[in-house]
């Protein structure tokens, strides 16, 4: 009976993942109801909205995309905004009938596809080049063909009117990109900020933004699964062999080049899906939020923030990157701290000299209109001198262990715990 017990000992080893999912499902009720329905003003400070949950998600996949290759076989590819901005602009290119053999009406799930499969061939032909190299030398050559890709594609007039500016989608796409299994209305949903369908649900409706959230969010964790099945692979461990020791994995037999090779395609395909989720939901792109190099910075960031090495963690990183942006945004979607100290403070406290002829008012004002960035740097500063691990790899180093690991010794025998993560490779959360 043993073998009739494999769901239980599934789900024994696999809470942390349960509460995570179950927890982004009902942010959208939660926080329309603290924000809403219960009035609470600080809700809005301290939560980001949902619009910003949805940019976390898709961000979060491209950022998690970077920590596959990155994480796992210690190559930081510092281009791989290259591939993001492949995702995004094709996706656009398609729905305006740019692509050869792709009409307009070509299924937005299609798109996706053929962006991520464009981002395989490129990350090839990067790939080829780059991994005869090594350390810091890999992480500027992959730089250097990304900002090639970005000065060709920021003047190639095929894309856009203005190329400087980024292709949108056209009119004659008016509606939202339907999300789903193509060929089936029922299981299609359009995604998009202003374009997105409303659905009714047991007497709840939901609005355009939170449909797309759920929808985005359906894509994001699928990828994120193929991901992690992938690291837990034997391919995976080769992965991991590389990053630990490259000289002893090509000793006993490994051609690591062609495992580098194959990573990086599959890290290039899954960072093309997240560029054709930002795509789809804000119908526009420019060259400087997907090919440029500072796009790669953020999913640096988010990996820093969130632990590398994690897969998860990038994706916690950058939902605690938006947090904090939009906590100290001088109009952020939720409200933001300047707004809510002039609401709060009223004008008579405002007025009140603090610094000689300097009024409180002034003062908050020069410290935080504007200086979020400045906030963040500060903050990503301290998480490399006192959390180096990241938020998900200082967890997992407070409970003793992975968390899938640990949940499944405190809830079940403990021999589901070792049958169900000896084949993880430490990266399960």
């Amino acid at each position: 009976m043993a073998g009739l017990d494999w769901p239980t000992d599934y789900l024994r080893a696999h809470v942390p993942h349960l509460a995570i999912v179950s927890l982004l499902a009902l942010y959208p009720s939660i926080y329309h109801l603290l924000a809403n329905s219960l009035g609470l003003y600080e809700a809005e400070i301290l939560l980001p909205g949902v619009e910003t949950m949805t940019a976390v998600l898709y961000f979060g996949l491209f950022a998690m995309s970077f920590d596959f290759i990155s994480g796992y076989t210690g190559y930081l590819s510092f281009g791989h905004a290259a591939f993001y901005g492949t995702g995004a602009y094709t996706v656009i290119l398609v729905a305006n009938g740019a692509v050869p053999l792709l009409g307009p009406g070509t299924p937005f799930v299609v798109s996706l596809l053929v962006a991520g499969l464009l981002a395989v061939l490129l990350a090839l032909v990067v790939g080829l080049v780059s991994f005869r190299l090594s350390g810091v030398y890999f992480a500027m050559i992959t730089l250097g063909f990304a900002q090639v890709l970005y000065v060709f594609i920021r003047g190639w007039d095929y894309v856009a009117r203005n190329p400087r500016d980024g292709p949108s989608v056209g009119p004659t796409h008016s509606e939202g990109f339907q999300l789903g299994v193509p060929g089936v209305d029922q299981l299609n949903v359009a995604i998009g900020v202003l374009t997105g369908d409303e659905v009714t649900m047991l007497g709840h409706t939901l609005g355009g933004t939170a449909v797309s959230y759920y929808a985005i969010g359906a894509v994001v964790l699928l990828c994120y699964f193929a991901m992690q099945r992938i690291i837990h692979s034997p391919f995976g461990r080769v992965m991991i062999a590389i990053r630990e020791n490259e000289e002893r994995a090509v000793a006993i037999g490994y051609d690591t080049y062609r495992y580098k090779l194959a990573a990086f395609a599959v890290s290039g395909f899954f960072a093309a899906i997240a560029g054709g989720l930002f795509a789809g939901f804000r119908r526009s792109a420019s060259p400087e939020n997907s090919f440029y190099f500072l796009t790669t910075g953020d999913a640096l960031l988010a990996s820093i923030i969130g632990g590398f090495g994690t897969l998860a963690g990038p994706l916690f990183g950058r939902l605690f990157d938006e947090t904090v942006r939009e906590f100290l945004s001088k109009s952020g979607q939720g409200g933001g701290l300047l707004p809510y100290l002039r609401a709060g403070l009223g004008e008579e406290t405002l007025s009140t000299p603090v610094v000689g002829n300097t009024s409180l008012g002034t003062l908050i004002d020069t410290l935080l209109n504007g200086h979020a960035s400045l906030y963040i740097g500060i903050v990503f500063v301290l998480f490399v001198l006192y959390v180096p691990d990241g938020l998900l790899g200082t967890v997992r180093q407070r409970v003793g262990g992975k968390l899938a690991h640990v949940s499944a010794v405190r809830f079940g025998d403990g021999s589901t715990a070792n049958a169900t993560t000896d084949d993880a490779t430490g990266e399960e959360e």
